[in-house]
């Protein structure tokens, strides 16, 4: 939350739109997200993806593949829109209780480095193929944030649909702990099953030689050892909390239906420092969304370490 100096000098100056500064405090624990983040020229390939998709092909007895990417990121966040205000009133008492609300819009795209499935389709596409754009806001409710959700997500996606996802910003002094959570659909816990063959295909035979997709967070702790990680702003996100969710276009609905996303991101401050001798900043996340078809969620997830460029 803003202190209340802050808060008055924003609604002061009213409703502001703007290239992010990187001190925009109206953003609260947004803030430090402005700029420019990616896995070049520092972490290139730090990108991972898998995703389930329903798919015939002749002579299997399975109805989806499972396909993976590594891949490169670049995550612009660039215009803060300050002050944005949402009008109520409490009859009860009675006075107006408006909330202003500070936005940060990203756009992300994603460049696929390499790709490979189970059971193999011919589909997984060549490298440098672009495999993802999404335009969005991240939101800082600097005012009545009764229900403790005080930042939240919206984003785009091409193939047809849009979140909203609400979420909580902690500090923590240090690397923050990855969490370890199974890449499995939800209901399966081990690979003896046969309908799991292209899990346990993967768990055996690494994709790139590093990538399990039945742990996938796994690759995030492991692009921390050896970092000296000094402080970890965190951001959690869920479209299950409250009044988010997931819209999508019918044949989403039908085919493979997007139910429920949440996503953790971490900026970390590291000791070493940047050319004008501020703390080198890099961005972990954590994403996982889950798609119903067949009767079975699946978990599509994404993890990647980006850098922030100076």
């Amino acid at each position: 939350m803003l202190t209340t100096e802050n808060f008055k000098e924003m609604l002061a100056q009213g409703r502001t739109l703007k290239h992010a500064p990187a001190d925009e405090d109206a953003l609260g624990p947004l803030k430090q997200l402005t700029g420019v983040w990616t896995n070049v020229p520092h972490l290139p390939g730090h990108g991972w993806n898998m995703i389930a998709l329903p798919f015939i092909k002749e002579g299997s007895s399975l109805n989806y593949r499972l396909l993976l990417n590594q891949y490169n990121e670049k995550n612009a966040f660039g215009l803060v829109d300050k002050g944005v205000p949402n009008r109520g009133v409490d009859l009860n008492e009675p006075e107006n209780t408006d909330q202003f609300v500070a936005t940060l819009d990203y756009d992300q795209s994603i460049t696929q480095i390499a790709a490979m499935d189970f059971p193999e389709s011919g589909e997984a596409g060549p490298p440098d193929l672009p495999i993802h754009h999404e335009p969005g806001l991240f939101l800082h409710m600097t005012n009545l944030a009764t229900t403790g959700f005080d930042i939240a997500r919206l984003g785009s996606i091409p193939h047809g649909n849009s979140v909203l996802a609400l979420g909580k910003a902690r500090t923590i002094d240090g690397a923050p702990t990855i969490p370890q959570e199974s890449g499995l659909p939800l209901g399966f816990k081990k690979l003896d099953n046969p309908y799991l063959a292209p899990y346990k295909h993967f768990h055996e035979n690494l994709f790139k030689g590093v990538f399990d997709p039945t742990i996938p967070n796994d690759l995030l702790t492991k692009a921390n050892e050896g970092v000296a990680i000094v402080k970890t702003t965190e951001l959690t996100f869920d479209s299950t909390f409250e009044s988010g969710g997931i819209s999508s276009i019918p044949f989403i609905k039908k085919q493979a239906n997007a139910t429920k996303m949440n996503a953790t991101f971490w900026i970390q401050e590291l000791a070493d420092k940047d050319s004008n001798g501020d703390p080198i900043l890099r961005l972990q996340y954590t994403q996982t969304v889950i798609l119903n078809f067949f009767g079975i969620d699946w978990p599509h997830v994404s993890v990647n370490t980006l850098q922030k460029v100076v």
